[in-house]
């Protein structure tokens, strides 16, 4: 009768061996996700595409496509090919209207605005237009310095870029209102939108979403086009971003459906403050009109 033999008995060398391929895989890891966060996601752009139903909406603008860009943020950190690049591709979509939701810049003071001024070039011509609202951002570092916005607005209006500070224009029979920016206390929501004809489709733009939570949305149905969030750059898989700089929490990105038969679309963002992204790549918003049947 033969006994079994005894276990094995792991090396202490075996488990060092252990222990630091286990180490040296975590390190390597690491390094890979913070390679891939700062050298390829910040410039790997999504293209959404979002169909838009808008109440009263004409014939003629039925099918219609609207790009959304917003968070350029020309300056230091961004990149000026990568932002070249981006802006002068929007015209492979074919849009009749680009809409820009602010943070043209990041800046102390008006150090950039020709920087971003000529950058900005390369943004392509529309059927319909290319319209605007600052961000804050765009008011300098102290978000209130009203000489830099000033000088920013002139500029592009130079380019053929319609800012919309408080004002409503109409678009081949589309309102389209655009509200100046919340942080720098200029945002002027019950005197602009009482411009609105409720019987007539309507588009919003500004840049903070947390405008959507003030008062004087009651008359407005239709679409709130905002950026400001980022998305909050970085979010693990399954969970949102840990940040966003934002009193509204619920607003990160994409889609919100709001009280009023008001719907919200927060843009991601184009450029970025930090050079970081992780699982929120950088995004260009493709809408395409469609009538909104009403009750």
């Amino acid at each position: 009768m033969t006994s079994d033999p005894p276990p094995a008995v792991e090396k202490p060398q075996s488990r060092r061996k252990f222990l630091r391929r286990a180490v040296r895989g975590c390190l390597l890891g690491g390094v890979g996700a913070l390679g891939y966060a700062y050298g390829i996601e910040p410039h790997w752009v999504d293209l959404v595409r979002i169909p838009m139903p808008i109440a009263h909406l004409p014939d003629d603008w039925v099918g219609r496509r609207i790009v959304q860009i917003s968070d350029i943020h020309i300056g230091e950190s961004v990149a000026d090919s990568y932002m070249q690049q981006s802006l002068a591709g929007l015209a492979e979509l074919n849009p009749d209207l680009i809409a820009i939701t602010g943070d043209f810049m990041t800046s102390r003071r008006d150090e950039q605005v020709d920087h971003a001024l000529e950058v900005l070039q390369y943004l392509p011509p529309t059927l319909l237009g290319r319209f605007a609202v600052l961000g804050n951002h765009d008011y300098g570092r102290s978000t209130t310095d009203i000489q830099t916005a000033g000088r920013l607005t002139n500029g592009l209006t130079d380019l053929n870029i319609q800012m919309l500070r408080n004002e409503v224009t109409d678009v081949a029979g589309l309102q389209l209102a655009g509200l100046d920016e919340l942080l720098s206390r200029r945002c002027l929501i019950k005197p602009t939108l009482r411009q609105l004809d409720p019987q007539r489709p309507m588009l919003a733009l500004c840049h903070n979403p947390d405008a959507a939570d003030q008062p004087g949305w009651e008359d407005f149905q239709g679409w709130i086009l905002a950026g400001h969030t980022h998305g909050g750059q970085c979010k693990l898989p399954g969970f949102g971003p840990p940040i966003t700089p934002v009193w509204n929490k619920r607003y990160t990105a994409g889609t919100f459906q709001l009280s009023g038969n008001r719907r919200m679309y927060i843009n991601r963002g184009l450029g970025y403050f930090y050079r970081v992204r992780f699982n929120c790549r950088p995004e260009v918003t493709l809408f395409t009109l469609e009538r909104e049947e009403t009750v």
